[in-house]
């Protein structure tokens, strides 16, 4: 049974944000020291991270399911939680992380490449960072987000600069075997390779990689035989080469009938990296010369193929015939198509600042409710993440962002009646507008009843108490 993997679905966790804490500072003679909530820790983030040692996705196979860890809540004294701690993932060169639908989100190609695939949520402040001027000792604090969760499909692609394709049995494996250390599967019957293999060949002061890439038959581009599962691995490749078996014994397939099947299912296959097949250069591989019959039908052939600009070289692998010549010939494609490529530059931080009209926000009326309206945007669902809405002050701290930032204003414009239905998120709330009576009712959010409290003794009163214990007349003591 072959371990090699190369394409996984893995479920992908973030950790979640701690709560902050609402703290009070208590030490002797300062019962209401002022608040002291620390805030919590983030939540880690799940990495992908291109490992050199890592050739295959097989242990995502087994362990498709990947968490980071939790923020830690805050504590009193200012104390803020830990940060969970991220987790790293290690994946192949040239890993490709795609979302379900085929949307491609990042291609990771170098060692050390990165890809941050679920990032973690953040920590709740703490009533210490929630105190202002008009809110000195807020009896909230802000609840931690929760992480992101998704689910990815992450696609392994061969980073190769040489491409090997052909029927099975065309002596694929038998060429890279001996022109690397590459040591494939090699036998007399159809479909001995079942993963594509990669070898490294030095020709002169070029070094160049070589795939190995499964057989391939008519249809293989709507997936029949190996189809679909191994032409990604040619995607990358800077030139194809066709290796065509001269010697074979099926009477209805000769060299040309295999290169223009395999060339029409190369047209019909759509790179989910970009790119044409079509495009890339290729190269004629009349392999097995060994063998007499063979070299006839190579030196029939050869002209056909050099009609269309293809270079043919007759090989064979057994004698290692004619191999020098094709390993410096590819080695020569391969530069000269590095060489035309694009000089990559250095990763550029681009700053887009919002747009002028930008109000953060978005409102549309409530397809389920005549009288509803549901407000989306980053904004506001994170806010509803972070309440506490078994605290009334911390649902008024959250009515105060929210007009702040408009949202009730847009409301009223687009027609609202009070007690309309607002969804936010995965909470609908009865809209009240701020209305004089309303605006005067909420001048004490953020206020601590504790504070409003005032029990201790004035020093009229200790006075007048003493008087009263000595039993003297308040008249007598004056006198």
């Amino acid at each position: 049974m072959s371990r090699f993997v190369d394409r996984v679905v893995i479920h992908v966790a973030a950790g979640d944000g701690g709560n902050g804490v609402a703290s009070v500072h208590r030490e002797k003679y300062k019962p209401l020291g002022g608040p002291d909530g620390g805030n919590g820790g983030n939540g880690g983030d799940v990495i992908l991270v291109v490992d050199p040692g890592v050739h295959t996705l097989l242990d995502f196979h087994f362990r498709p399911n990947a968490s980071g860890g939790n923020g830690k809540p805050g504590q009193g004294a200012n104390r803020d939680g830990a940060n969970g701690a991220p987790l790293e993932l290690k994946v192949p060169d040239g890993t490709v992380v795609m979302t379900e639908d085929g949307e491609v989100l990042a291609d990771l190609v170098g060692v050390g490449t990165q890809f941050v695939a679920a990032a973690g949520g953040r920590g709740g402040l703490g009533n210490a960072a929630l105190a202002s001027k008009a809110r000195k000792a807020p009896g909230f604090a802000l609840l931690g987000e929760p992480g992101e969760r998704r689910d990815l499909v992450l696609e392994l692609r061969s980073v190769a600069d040489v491409g090997l394709v052909g029927f099975p049995s065309a002596g694929k494996s038998s060429l890279i075997s001996v022109l690397s250390a590459a040591r494939p599967k090699i036998a007399d019957y159809p479909f001995t390779t079942l993963v594509p293999n990669l070898g490294v060949i030095t020709s002169g002061d070029h070094v160049f990689t070589m795939a190995d890439v499964p057989g391939l038959i008519p249809g293989a581009s709507q997936g029949k035989g190996l189809g679909l599962d191994f032409l990604r691995h040619i995607e990358r490749c800077a030139v194809l080469v066709h290796v065509v078996d001269c010697a074979t014994y099926e009477p209805d397939r000769d060299p040309m009938s295999d290169v223009d099947a395999l060339e029409a299912e190369l047209e019909r296959y759509t790179p989910a990296l970009g790119g044409d097949l079509a495009s890339r250069p290729r190269v004629v591989v009349l392999n097995k010369i060994d063998i007499p019959d063979a070299r006839d039908l190579a030196d029939i052939v050869r002209p056909d193929f050099e009609q269309r600009g293809w270079p043919v070289f007759e090989i064979s692998t057994a004698t290692r015939e004619g191999l020098r010549e094709l390993t410096f010939a590819l080695a020569e494609v391969v530069e000269q198509y590095r060489a035309a490529q694009p000089v990559v530059e250095t990763t550029r931080v681009v700053l887009r600042p919002k747009a002028v009209d930008d109000k953060g926000f978005e409102i549309i009326p409530d397809p389920d409710d005549d009288t509803g309206f549901i407000v989306t945007g980053e904004r506001p669902n994170r806010w509803v993440l972070q309440t506490d809405f078994n605290n009334d002050e911390a649902v008024g701290y959250l009515a105060d962002r929210l007009n702040r930032l408009g949202v009730e204003d847009t409301l009223a414009a687009m027609g609202a009646q009070p007690g309309c239905a607002v969804t936010i998120g995965s909470w609908t709330f009865d809209w009240e507008p701020s209305t004089p009576g309303v605006a005067a009712m909420l001048t004490g959010r953020g206020t601590d009843v504790r504070l409003e409290q005032n029990e201790r003794v004035g020093a009229a009163e200790r006075k007048m108490q003493r008087r009263l214990r000595r039993g003297l007349a308040v008249e007598d003591e004056d006198e």
